[in-house]
């Protein structure tokens, strides 16, 4: 069980870190991806306040499981550990730090920037109202060409034929 449990970590962890970096790319994932990008600078300042920069509960949890396993003497930085691992090579730790806080800041600009256009987009006004006086006005609208068509209906209706 520990042994699926380090392997489903890998797996988990390294699928979140590609979300979190192009999960902005595709419109139906835009908005989950902006939560999970602010949840996870919530725990990175926030919660690292308590547990050191750059707290991840993800990475906390696999290197327990690890721990588990016996495997002992990780970094204390997940992507230092993948660096580390698929290069070979031991890339100094506030390297990485620097290269992880500059993609996490790419990838929230990218990910505020998409989700702020298509909220405009679907909000184009053509006056000054805003987004949500314009869906009162389109839904008193269609209730009022409802209410049309059905008059006509009943004026059709009552025709003598």
């Amino acid at each position: 069980m520990v042994a699926f449990l380090d392997k489903f970590f890998f797996a988990f962890h390294s699928s979140l870190m590609i979300f979190i970096l192009f999960g902005w790319a595709w419109k139906r994932t835009r908005i989950a991806n902006l939560v999970v990008i602010l949840l996870t600078a919530f725990s990175w300042f926030v919660l690292g306040i308590w547990y050191g920069y750059g707290y991840c509960p993800s990475t906390d949890w696999h290197w327990r499981v690890r721990a588990q396993l016996g495997i002992r003497d990780l970094p204390t930085s997940y992507t230092k550990f993948l660096v580390d691992s698929f290069t070979g090579w031991d890339v100094s730790q506030k390297t990485v730090d620097v290269v992880t806080l500059i993609l996490l800041v790419f990838a929230l600009t990218a990910s505020l920037y998409t989700n702020i256009r298509d909220r405009r987009k679907k909000c184009r006004p053509s006056d000054l109202t805003s987004c949500s006086s314009r869906r009162e006005r389109s839904s008193s609208q269609n209730r009022s060409s409802t209410s049309r068509i059905a008059s006509e209906n009943r004026v059709t209706r009552d025709r003598p034929r």
